[in-house]
């Protein structure tokens, strides 16, 4: 199976199964001398991982990263880091009664066709277990982003869309998402999204989410104009997350419904400091980065694997049906907050490499 390695100066390479006896991944392109324990990556790991609250799956793994290499005396050696998160809780037998179907909204039939075969416990390759290792790397990403741009340098993300519920992203209070299982950065909405949530998963259905990703002390200049604009290595970043279907940058989708007064980005000079009145373009121009907030959101669809019947054919191609039991996310989008995270940490550090290696 190839195309296991994103990044281009800054890459990593993820392995392993949902049901195998680990996960784990390879960074390289890491810059040495950079003060990295394995304390510092568990931070974001106990964000995304399962068994936290009622509304996410109860698979209760901890997700302790340990790293095997490229860390000496407590610093980045410039080598390359490999770390391993041991699987402590997988239930194969879950799968047993299905392992011959084809869970509908999975990559199941698609697998098979193009491989052969698959591993039917969890989904394998293709679960979201994986993304713990892009957490693992996003984590190194941030670190070395905050060594090189300072304490202004931050990138948070939060769901301002929970199903049918959205919030008020007026009220984004950056201290607020870590205090609630949602993640959410509006705290009037937690109530209600609460007794949502609760009644979705009680229906044994499913919803989807928005998160958005908010990347602040980022300088100008980051991106190439062609083929590697910031932009859309973000994007194909995050439509590398499982579960997503859709991206947008800045005002993204909803510029179309925009005039060209009201989406311009009037820039003025105040005192000496150039200033934007508004960044409809996500802090992004021609692919590049301009300096504002860098601002990109994703939807998540609703979880595949639910425990309403639903019409599917088995691997001899007969109509059948299905209802998927075990542990699932109610919603899935919840614990995709620090994966963007991660992913838009790597993106824009291996673009502060590349800009510095061109242009000094």
């Amino acid at each position: 199976m190839s195309f296991n390695t994103f990044g281009k100066l800054f890459r990593f390479t993820t392995w392993g199964e949902s049901h195998g006896p680990a996960i784990g991944c390879v960074v390289d392109g890491c810059p040495p001398n950079i003060a990295l324990s394995e304390k510092d990556i568990q931070i974001d790991m106990d964000r995304r991982r399962p068994g936290k609250s009622k509304f996410t799956s109860q698979r209760k793994e901890y997700d302790r990263v340990e790293i095997l290499s490229g860390v000496f005396e407590g610093k980045t050696s410039g080598s390359p880091i490999s770390m391993i998160i041991y699987n402590k809780d997988a239930k194969s037998r879950d799968y047993e009664t299905i392992k011959n179907k084809f869970r509908p909204g999975h990559a199941d039939y698609t697998y098979l066709l193009k491989y052969g075969i698959r591993d039917y416990r969890g989904g394998g390759r293709q679960s979201a277990r994986e993304t713990a290792s892009r957490v693992a790397a996003g984590a190194i990403a941030k670190i070395v982003l905050k060594s090189f741009l300072g304490k202004k340098f931050s990138v948070v993300g939060g769901v301002v869309q929970l199903g049918i519920l959205g919030c008020n992203k007026n009220n984004w209070k950056a201290k607020e998402i870590n205090k609630n299982p949602f993640f959410c950065p509006d705290k009037k909405s937690i109530k209600l999204w609460e007794k949502y949530l609760l009644a979705i998963r009680k229906a044994g259905t499913s919803c989807g989410a928005i998160i958005e990703l908010r990347a602040n002390g980022i300088p100008a200049g980051l991106g190439a104009p062609i083929y590697s604009k910031l932009d859309s290595d973000l994007a194909a970043s995050l439509m590398s997350i499982n579960a997503v279907k859709g991206v947008n940058i800045g005002a993204g989708m909803g510029a179309a419904f925009l005039s060209g007064e009201e989406n311009s980005d009037e820039i003025r000079n105040f005192k000496g400091k150039i200033k934007f009145k508004s960044n409809n373009a996500g802090g992004i121009l021609g692919g590049i980065s301009s300096g504002q907030e860098i601002v990109a959101s994703f939807a998540v669809k609703p979880t595949s694997s639910i425990l309403s019947s639903r019409e599917t054919i088995d691997k001899k191609r007969k109509n059948t049906k299905i209802s998927v039991k075990g542990r699932h996310d109610p919603c899935v989008g919840i614990r995709a907050v620090p994966i963007g995270e991660a992913m838009m940490a790597c993106v824009l550090l291996d673009h502060y490499l590349l800009n510095r290696a061109q242009c000094g």
